[in-house]
């Protein structure tokens, strides 16, 4: 018996990010299937809750907002460092994405938006912040959280 997607289930699928123009952002489609917990994060929200329900063998596709998604772009993350700041062998380009330590020891990443003489504007937002993406997805295994959680 098939059994559907529920919150804690053990999921395994193949997805694939699309950008509205076209462009394939992420696919494990012909790779290694994603393997994941329904709820720990891992996928962004909008796209957990279009799972819930879904069988092994089921196919969706989900268009979502950026509200939906991975948010809107917020200006406050953008910000301008000093260029001392930075190694001087680091390439500093706009689009190249850096690791940046927080207090807390979590690492961000920044994609630089310019590069100027004295500073460097590096922006936090989610690379794909502020845009529409379609994920296409295709269950391949779903094991309830009551038989998940002896493994």
């Amino acid at each position: 018996m098939k059994l559907p997607i529920d919150i804690d289930s053990r999921v395994t699928l193949h997805l694939s990010l699309t950008l509205k123009d076209g462009t394939v952002a992420e696919s494990t489609f012909g790779e290694e299937p994603l393997g994941f917990v329904m709820g720990d994060g891992t996928l962004v929200r909008g796209l957990e809750l279009g799972l819930y329900g879904l069988r092994p063998g089921d196919t969706q596709r989900l268009e979502l907002y950026p509200e939906q998604a991975f948010g809107l772009r917020d200006p406050e993350k953008v910000h301008r460092m000093p260029r001392t700041d930075f190694d001087d062998e680091m390439v500093l380009e706009p689009g190249v994405i850096i690791g940046f330590e927080t207090a807390d020891g979590e690492e961000v990443p920044g994609t630089v938006r310019a590069v100027g003489d004295e500073s460097v504007e590096i922006d936090f937002n989610h690379p794909l912040a502020g845009q529409t993406v379609i994920f296409d997805v295709e269950i391949i295994d779903v094991v309830p959280a009551e038989l998940a959680e002896g493994d």
